[in-house]
């Protein structure tokens, strides 16, 4: 599952999770996930990228993003920090 900031170009940020109990007032989450095609391509919207807006993020095929994402060290760094295009790349 691509992160949030990836795909819309770091306009819109995933949150952290939490939860507290109210006594009062009755709660409902619901977790949803979505797995793109192998051959699909993960990256930035193009309806958000312009001269304005340019990409922030690389682009991969779905299969390379995995193979980064799980065959990573894990040396304290994020792998969406691995995603980010260097403002040369621009």
């Amino acid at each position: 599952m691509p992160r949030i900031p990836i795909v819309t170009n770091g306009i819109y940020r995933s949150i952290e999770h939490r939860a507290t109990v109210d006594t009062e007032k009755e709660r409902l989450s619901i977790a949803t996930f979505y797995n793109p095609n192998v051959d699909a391509q993960i990256g930035p919207v193009n309806s958000l990228i312009t001269e304005e807006t340019p990409a922030l993020y690389r682009t991969l095929e779905c299969q390379e993003y995995f193979k980064g994402l799980f065959g990573r060290k894990l040396d304290g760094k994020a792998y969406i920090d691995a995603m980010k295009l260097d403002s040369a790349e621009h």
